[in-house]
This record gives structure tokens, sequence and C-alpha cells, in this order.
């Protein structure tokens, strides 16, 4: 099956991959956290989610979609148990420094031309990675998505949410973030259904700074109130009766 070459600007990633931790920070500083929180409470809500839903993941395949230097890898690992994890993402420098840091022979690495495997994961996983794709592609590229999923299997989709206006602020204070085009819940959740995925749920994560910690016990309460800083869509690639 041919693959779809989704128009990711790849050279962009490429030329920040070597500093994308502090060009992440940059923005990510006001917020009073580091990346490695957000990319830990990610997962670890995702998990919630999951278990909440009566899904578990474990011992399957995951795809990690525009995956960049790796940093959800670990997460995936330790808090959904997935067997094998296959990162996919354009920029080729990302995947050489992603494949330096991972010895563990069940985690590899593709630009997505080059992954034909279909049909065989268990969980896809993406964050952050639909604001970087023309409006126009997006569609192409959750159908490619598809592709690599096995039927009930389901898809973890993070997004910036502009209705967030902190969030909208730290996108203009990263490099590779300023001129993205972010995605509100209603569009996505058309873009997801139009692509044949059934959505499970919707949460809308990261509401308080490190400054307002102490507020934090609040944010499953909040989650169904569309204003975080990102949300979580989970949808599901329907079994071949639902499709």
């Amino acid at each position: 099956m041919s693959r779809i070459a989704i128009p990711i600007a790849s050279s962009e990633f490429d030329a920040v991959a070597g500093d994308y931790e502090g060009a992440l920070q940059q923005g990510l500083r006001v917020s009073g956290e580091s990346a490695e929180y957000f990319a830990t409470s990610r997962i670890q809500w995702l998990q919630q989610r999951l278990e909440k839903l009566g899904i578990s993941v474990a011992g399957h395949t995951a795809i990690d979609f525009g995956c960049g230097t790796g940093n959800s890898i670990p997460h995936l690992q330790r808090f959904l148990e997935v067997k094998h994890i296959v990162g996919l993402d354009p920029s080729r420098e990302s995947l050489r420094m992603a494949s330096a840091r991972f010895s563990d022979p069940n985690v590899e690495f593709h630009a997505p031309t080059d992954y034909h495997v279909c049909r065989d994961a268990g969980l896809a996983f993406c964050n952050g990675v639909f604001h970087h794709i023309e409006p126009a592609d997006r569609h192409n590229a959750l159908v490619q998505i598809r592709t690599y999923m096995k039927p009930g299997a389901v898809f973890a989709y993070w997004e910036n949410n502009p209705w967030n206006p902190g969030t909208r602020y730290i996108m203009k204070r990263i490099p590779f973030d300023k001129d993205a085009i972010p995605i509100s819940i209603p569009e996505s959740h058309r873009l997801l259904r139009n692509a044949g995925f059934q959505i499970l749920s919707t949460d809308s994560c990261f509401y308080f700074p490190r400054m307002l910690h102490w507020l934090r016990w609040m944010e499953p309460w909040l989650c169904k109130i569309p204003l975080g800083a990102q949300y979580l869509v989970i949808a599901q690639n329907p079994p071949p009766a639902m499709a």
C-alpha cells in the first residue's frame, strides 16, 4: 500500500531537533512547568481515561505519530505497558536523535513514507501534531493513521486548545509553533469522524499553571469544560460491523 506524504514542515523540525527541548521550554516557561511534566501528565491522564472506558492496550503495538525525538515513548511503556512502539516522523534529524536515545529492540523509528505495516497497532498516539499539518492535508493524515490500526484499536489524539488564551500565548513564544494553525475541539471531532473514527471521549486538561498547582485537584471535575490548555480525544477505529 502506498504511503501518503504528510506535509509537516520537516525541514523546520530538522533545524530545531538539536535544541527542541530548549525551544519548547522557551514557551512553556510561563506555565512554570517543564516539558517532562506535560509529557508524563498526558500519558497518566490517558491511562486513567482508558481504564474508565474499560480498554487495555498492554502488550499491543503502539504508533507514536509525529514522535519527534521520542519524549512520549518512556511514558507509553511505563504507564500503558505497550509491548512495541513505532515512532513515525517526517523529520529525519529528529528520527536520528530518537534512535540514538533508545536501544530497546521493541522501539523503532521510521519516516511515515517508509513504514508499510497495516492493521497492526492496538494504539495510535499523537501530541500536538495536527496543528503543524496544513488544513487541506489533515484528512489524509488521519486516514493514513487508521491504516496502521487494528479494527477496534484506539487513537489518543492530543491537541493544543485555541480556546485557551494561555495556549495561544505559549505557542507564539515557541519558534516552531508560532505560525501553526490550531484546531478547536469541534473541528477535531469533525476531522476524526470524516476519517472514519468513532469518538469515545473528549477531555480538556491543564487548567492551572504551577503557581496555582494547589487547584489541580479540581481538574478531573473541569475536564468536560473545553477551556484547558490541551485536550484529548480518544477515538476508535471501528470494528467492521460498526464501520
